[in-house]
C-alpha cells in the first residue's frame, strides 16, 4: 500500500509543478498594479472637480445661489438640497453623452477590444463635443492664445487643457447672465417695498421683513421650481 501510494504521489507530482506557475501568477500582482491603484485613487480625489469642470454643474450652482439670495433666504433651501437638485439634473442632462462614452469606450473595453489608453481617447471625444457645444468662440480663443498653440484647423483639433477651462468661463458666463435675470423681478419688489414701508413712516420696520414674504409667495403662486427647471434645461 505504501509503494501504491508512493507511485501516485511521484505521477501527480508533475501536474502540481505545472500549475504553480499559474499559481503565483495569479497571486502575485503585476507590475502595473500599484500604478492601477494609484490612478483609480487619484481620479476618485479629482471627481468632484471633474463634475465642476467638464458637466452643466457649474451653471446649475450659480443659478440656484442667485435665486436664494434674491429671495433674501439665506438658508433654505439648504446647500446639501440645492447641490443634490444640481447633481440630478446633471445626471439628466449628461445622460445622452454618457450613453455615447459607454457605447465607444466601455464596452469595447470591456470585450477587450480596446486598451486603456484607447478607451480613454475614444471615450473623451463625446465629452469634447459637448464642451465645444456650449464654449464661446471668445474663451477658446483666449486660452489657445495663452497656450501659444497653433490656429486650429476645427474646433475639435484642440486640446482638452483649451477645451475644458473655456467651457467653464462660458458657464459662469451664463450662469451670471441667468441669474441677473432672475433677480430683476425680486429687486422690483424691494424696491416697492420699501418705498411704501418708507412712505407711510414704518422706519422701524425693515422693509427685507415685509418683501421676503410677498417674495416667496410670488414665487409659489408662479410655480417658480417649474419655471427655472424648464428654463435651465432649455439652455443646454
Amino acid at each position: 500500500m505504501v509503494n501504491l501510494w508512493l507511485l501516485r504521489a511521484a505521477a501527480a507530482a508533475p501536474a502540481v509543478t505545472s500549475l504553480l506557475p499559474d499559481l503565483n501568477a495569479k497571486l502575485r500582482p503585476g507590475d502595473s498594479t500599484p500604478w492601477t491603484i494609484l490612478f483609480v485613487l487619484t481620479l476618485i480625489t479629482l471627481l468632484p472637480a471633474i463634475l465642476m469642470a467638464m458637466t452643466p454643474l457649474v451653471r446649475l450652482l450659480v443659478v440656484f445661489h442667485f435665486l436664494r439670495q434674491a429671495l433674501g433666504t439665506q438658508t433654505a433651501p439648504s446647500n446639501p438640497t440645492l447641490l443634490g437638485l444640481a447633481l440630478m439634473m446633471t445626471w439628466f442632462l449628461m445622460t445622452p453623452v454618457l450613453n455615447q462614452v459607454d457605447q465607444k469606450a466601455v464596452e469595447p473595453y470591456r470585450a477587450g477590444q480596446i486598451t486603456g489608453l484607447q478607451a480613454i481617447e475614444q471615450g473623451s471625444v463625446p465629452v469634447k463635443h459637448f464642451l465645444l457645444k456650449y464654449a464661446r468662440e471668445k474663451d477658446l480663443a483666449l486660452f489657445t492664445a495663452a497656450g501659444q498653440l497653433p490656429r486650429p484647423n476645427a474646433p475639435d483639433d484642440l486640446p482638452m487643457r483649451v477645451v475644458v477651462p473655456a467651457y467653464m468661463l462660458s458657464e459662469l458666463k451664463a450662469g451670471f447672465a441667468i441669474g441677473a435675470v432672475l433677480f430683476l423681478p425680486f429687486l422690483l419688489i424691494d424696491m416697492v417695498t420699501a418705498a411704501v414701508t418708507t412712505s407711510i413712516g414704518m422706519f422701524q420696520l425693515p422693509p427685507v421683513v415685509v418683501s421676503t414674504p410677498l417674495k416667496i409667495l410670488l414665487f409659489v403662486m408662479v410655480d417658480g421650481w417649474n419655471l427655472l427647471a424648464h428654463s435651465l434645461l432649455s439652455s443646454f
